[in-house]
């Protein structure tokens, strides 16, 4: 890598790229998770079981409800009546 960045600002950046991820999912709730594992291979499920964990690797539990909550930014059955679309 051309640039040197310190750990700690690494760490800064990854989290609010993280944190832009997240909010983007929450804004286009007019892609379905099917779309998206099509064509990226992970979804926001996906994203929710690694940040769980993530977390357990550093001694918090978070459930798996709670986890996809932080991801949809509302329980998911709520996403799921709102958003989702019928399966083709």
């Amino acid at each position: 890598m051309a640039t040197e960045i310190p750990e700690k600002t690494r760490t800064e950046i990854e989290a609010a790229a993280f944190r832009r991820l997240v909010q983007h999912f929450r804004e286009r709730t007019d892609v379905q998770n099917i779309d998206v594992m099509n064509l990226a291979g992970f979804c926001r499920n996906c994203l929710s079981k690694w940040y769980r964990a993530a977390a357990a690797e550093r001694g918090v539990e978070i459930s798996d409800p709670d986890a996809r909550e932080l991801i949809y930014g509302m329980p998911y059955d709520e996403w799921k009546t709102k958003y989702q679309s019928e399966k083709k």
